[in-house]
């Protein structure tokens, strides 16, 4: 396992919260937590030539988080995040930004080739340069024994069928919670049929090796072809939910590439979860106990 590559691919921002900002953009959500599990993961992604990205990496050389970032003429990327009575995220995402204009380099593409698995969204598929650039890194990844995870993340009005529909094409492993499943059924044609049925349609439909729907507080399932996981979510004291499913899909991912069955990867994830969960912020550090287990 000492060659493996994990890369989380697409926004590096800053989360501007009511208590101040904290770093943000799931890519480097899902690659911190990988790195927790002793991994060599990389975050690739773009910044402006400003203070907000200058920010940002020393950001993640303090977390010693490896990157791929190139300095780009746009400036870095903000949302602003209300946090509702119960402490979900309200996102305004501010639009035309660094990470908006992610160039496919010589470097990225020799990254590409030696990547092991990759997590994806369809966010930073909004502009063209970065969707280019996220579809090209996944061309030229290995032909066999990867993971391409498409991890849907809607945000606002930032996806179209055609961008979702090219990405179930190009993953082998998708991640999607209740809510999106439900908007993903209406504009793709399965409404009127319950979630499970829907999510034996799409892994059936776009031959994926794993399917992985998160319900929320209803618990979680990982379809995999004639079999499904199932996992209730724990109750616990939660101080914001910002970074939780990013978790989940970083230590499924990192206990499957570890040799863990999907069964222990799923409830691994769970775990991992609900500690985010009682955590301020997507990037707490795993208590050790968790680290141990995978």
């Amino acid at each position: 396992m000492n060659n493996t590559i994990v890369v989380g691919m697409g926004e590096a921002l800053w989360d501007v919260l009511p208590e101040g900002k904290k770093l943000g953009g799931a890519p480097a959500n899902f690659a911190y937590h990988v790195s927790q599990f002793g991994l060599d993961s990389r975050v690739v992604s773009a910044v402006g030539d400003d203070k907000l990205g200058v920010e940002i990496l020393d950001n993640f050389r303090e977390k010693q988080l490896n990157c791929m970032i190139e300095i780009v003429p746009y400036p870095t990327g903000t949302v602003q995040v209300e946090l509702d009575a119960e402490g979900i995220p309200c996102y305004d995402i501010k639009e035309g930004v660094a990470w908006d204009n992610i160039p496919y380099t010589p470097a990225l593409e020799g990254l590409a080739r030696q990547t092991t698995a990759v997590c994806f969204g369809s966010l930073a598929q909004r502009s063209v340069v970065s969707r280019e650039t996220i579809n090209q890194f996944l061309d030229a990844m290995p032909k066999e024994g990867t993971l391409k995870v498409f991890d849907i993340n809607l945000r606002q009005g930032f996806y179209t069928k055609e961008v979702l529909c090219n990405s179930f094409h190009k993953c082998n492993v998708l991640k999607i919670n209740d809510e999106e499943l439900v908007t993903v059924s209406r504009m793709f044609g399965y409404p009127g049929i319950d979630l499970q049925d829907k999510c034996w349609i799409l892994l059936a439909k776009y031959n994926l090796k794993m399917l992985i729907l998160t319900c929320g507080v209803n618990g979680s399932y990982v379809f995999t072809p004639g079999n499904v996981s199932f996992v209730e979510t724990p109750k616990v004291n939660v101080a914001d939910t910002v970074g939780a499913g990013d978790s989940f899909t970083a230590t499924f991912v990192a206990s499957i590439l570890k040799g863990k069955t999907v069964r222990e990867a799923h409830e691994l994830a769970v775990e991992a979860s609900a500690f985010v969960c009682t955590q301020n912020g997507a990037m707490p550090e795993f208590p050790m106990c968790l680290k141990e287990k995978i």
